[in-house]
């Protein structure tokens, strides 16, 4: 039998994609398995899945930024399960986000739209359509006014971080609600939740009705949470980012690489991202390897970092991955040196073990 000659590009076509079979295989996790011999969404979701079971393995400090229409899409018991059993470490979430964790956690609901439902029907029946959800536009007063009734409560004589302000909503909401949410979780697991833009989120009216109606003289210490950030950033020996939604939603972690000189440290970059996003982006910025600007969607990254980019609405991808943690995950989680916080007063204490 004559030798097959070796090509110039048989170093490189080693590893041929597998179509993914149909099976009765009920397993999540088992589907994903098969997906990694796939390529582009497939193979980049059951990467994304393999990272986050690697970063739990590896120590790794995981931030989870979100942006956008999370909680009406029917995310909020998925993100709260994570939460809850620390797949994560650090919530990075649009005021957005908080804002309709807010409304279901007080238990109200988001409802199915359709796109034959005119906007004026809608307005003159004082319904809010978010995206392809609805909303009880008195019910989201309600929340606004709730959040007022918990700013009446604090003591006003000083600024807040919005991270200790969440912290202190999360412990009021837990009181009273029949489910977890965001908020809820992150306060019962002790996980810091840090908000970017919450005075450009419906979270702010809230804020505003309550200086309005009640005169509350309430602000906000961003800077604390600048520094917050920052000092977790820089006690960290390994970390991972993953991104749902907008890659602006996880500007708050790479702010850390610019502001790294104010501490004089080196910035370390992320050994693992994950990017779940509709956003367009160009094939050559997305897949490290291909070129040097992939960066701008994950951060700065270590040498050699492990990175994913999964072209899909975190509605799709989110119910799929999160399933397949809670099959996989357990044994990852039993030797896991997680991050510790303590939340007493303003200052939030930081150990990394």
């Amino acid at each position: 039998m004559v030798a097959q000659k070796k090509s110039k590009s048989s170093k490189f076509l080693t590893v041929p994609t597998r179509p993914v079979p149909v099976d009765r295989d009920r397993s999540v996790a088992g589907l994903l398995e098969k997906m990694e011999g796939a390529g582009f969404g497939a193979k980049q979701l059951a990467e994304a899945h393999r990272i986050w079971l690697d970063m739990l393995d590896d120590n790794t400090t995981i931030y989870l930024c979100g942006s956008g229409n999370l909680i009406p899409a029917g995310m909020r018991r998925l993100l709260a399960y994570v939460i809850k059993n620390r797949f994560v470490d650090v919530l990075i979430m649009s005021g957005t986000v908080l804002f309709h964790d807010i409304h279901e956690t007080l238990g109200r609901n988001h409802f199915q739209g359709h796109a034959s439902m005119s906007d004026e029907e809608l307005e003159a029946s004082d319904v809010l359509r978010v995206g392809d959800t609805l909303a009880n536009a008195e019910e989201y007063h309600e929340a606004d006014e709730w959040i007022g009734s918990v700013i009446n409560q604090l003591e006003l004589t000083r600024s807040y971080a919005v991270r200790e302000f969440l912290h202190l909503l999360g412990r009021e909401l837990a009181e009273i609600a029949h489910e977890d949410g965001l908020l809820t979780a992150a306060f019962k697991s002790r996980v810091p939740v840090f908000c970017p833009d919450i005075l450009s989120s419906e979270f702010a009216v809230g804020i505003a009705r309550a200086r309005f109606e009640k005169k509350i003289q309430f602000s906000f210490d961003t800077a604390q949470d600048t520094l917050e950030v920052m000092q977790i950033a820089n006690r960290t020996r390994n970390s991972g980012v993953i991104t749902l939604g907008s890659s602006h939603s996880q500007k708050m972690v790479d702010v850390t690489e610019v502001s790294s000189y104010i501490t004089r440290t080196n910035p370390r970059g992320h050994k693992y991202a994950v990017n779940i996003t509709t956003d367009s982006v160009p094939l050559e910025i997305r897949t490290p390897s291909y070129g040097g600007t992939h960066t701008q969607v994950f951060g700065r990254l270590l040498r050699g970092a492990t990175t994913a980019f999964v072209p899909a609405d975190p509605s799709i991808a989110l119910p799929m991955l999160i399933t397949a943690l809670s099959q996989t995950a357990a044994k990852y989680m039993k030797g896991r040196k997680r991050p510790s916080f303590s939340f007493s007063g303003k200052d939030l204490g930081i150990d990394i073990p």
